[in-house]
């Protein structure tokens, strides 16, 4: 194009060349003085950032997650610039295919639970219903299978658990470990819903769940809306991370779900949840809890802990002393911290810049649950302050 209008430009001039063609003229003589426009630059320093976090979020985000992500790293580009450079480059979100695989398999004599959820899968509170599912997997080494247990209200991972066989210890390792991370709830308080598999209808898994007074619920059978939310969550797992991988062996995909689990509570922008990750959520949503009880003991006598313990049954308050509204506590009224608050990603556990909690433990770790597995040192960084 620079050529032709060299080319002609002694007998027509440089503007109606331009005009005539439809470009630019002073794209025209920015392109003749060698110089690279100021856009052409920002365009290249943005597009290694996309590639960055694309890298980084498992390439799992399209231009619209993409633009969130960069917008919360301080990255102020146009989502239209966002969608153009990946476009351009070829950088593409997670792509969702692939062919059924059975894994459920109900037992005809089993008494299953009613539906009590009717695929309305919305909660008001954490621990207020938990779904639940598993699914397969495949590497070289063989078939592994991989069972979880996620709270509606802030999509987070509470418990999971990876085997080569789908007898019912897999998923009750699963439930075991939400039982021990979130506190137990109340038959009217947490109802844990899942498909209608001989697993979860075991006498095993259906007696775990009465004697933590855990409401079970149970979709009709062969019919994949009644556990949407779970079946959604498997989607998104064998798209982000499973997907256009090689998997070798087990121990290699284990390592794997460990990080995407940190990932996908800690990192992962979720649009049911505004952007934002579930810890961030579900610490959003216990600020706001903490606000309300201490404006309303402000004006009126009352427990604050019995009201913050209804609805974050998993935080044991320490003893406290309350002070007037908006002063701040000094000296014995000093606020202690709940045991188990989210820290926030990067935060020490505790406050004292002892080690930081391993990625994929989801929040609010219980003392037996460490015991059990031998993390002595972590133990102490969710003790009841003193």
């Amino acid at each position: 194009m620079s050529a032709y209008i060299d080319q002609h430009r002694e007998r027509f001039g440089v503007e109606p060349i331009c005009r005539t063609l439809g470009v630019s003229a002073s794209a025209y003589y920015q392109r003749a003085t060698g110089q690279r426009s100021a856009r052409v630059v920002e365009d290249e320093r943005l597009l290694e950032v996309i590639r960055v976090t694309h890298k980084h979020n498992y390439e799992a985000y399209g231009y619209r997650r993409m633009w969130k992500a960069l917008f919360r790293a301080g990255e102020q580009a146009p989502r239209c610039r966002v969608q153009r450079l990946m476009a351009t480059h070829g950088i593409q979100g997670a792509k969702r295919r692939g062919k059924p695989w059975r894994t459920t398999k109900a037992d005809p004599a089993a008494l299953r639970p009613p539906d009590l959820v009717e695929r309305d899968f919305t909660a008001e509170r954490p621990n207020a219903l938990w779904v639940a599912d598993f699914t397969h997997l495949r590497c070289w080494e063989g078939v592994l299978y991989f069972s979880f247990v996620i709270d509606v209200f802030s999509r987070m991972i509470v418990g999971w658990q990876l085997a080569a066989n789908m007898r019912r210890t897999l998923v009750l390792d699963a439930l075991r470990m939400a039982l021990g991370l979130r506190a137990p709830g109340a038959d009217v308080q947490l109802v844990h819903h899942s498909d209608a598999g001989s697993q979860y209808t075991s006498i095993d898994y259906t007696q775990t769940l009465d004697d933590h007074d855990v409401l079970a619920s149970i979709g009709t059978v062969g019919d994949a809306y009644d556990n949407a939310l779970a079946e959604s969550f498997v989607d998104s797992y064998k798209t982000e991370l499973i997907a256009d991988r090689v998997w070798t062996c087990r121990a290699q995909v284990e390592l794997a779900t460990v990080e995407w689990v940190a990932w996908f509570n800690h990192d992962r922008l979720h649009e049911a949840l505004g952007d934002i990750p579930p810890v961030e959520y579900e610490d959003h949503d216990h600020a706001a809890v903490i606000a309300t009880v201490l404006v309303s003991t402000s004006t009126a006598a009352g427990d604050p802990t019995a009201a913050i313990s209804g609805r974050w049954p998993a935080i044991a308050l320490a003893p406290m002393e309350m002070t007037s509204y908006g002063q701040p506590p000094t000296g014995s009224q000093r606020l202690e911290r709940p045991r188990g608050l989210p820290t926030g990603l990067g935060q020490p556990a505790n406050g004292s810049g002892e080690p930081k909690r391993p990625r994929g433990l989801p929040t609010f770790p219980q003392a037996h649950y460490y015991e059990e597995t031998g993390l002595k040192d972590l133990k102490a960084n969710n003790r009841q302050p003193t």
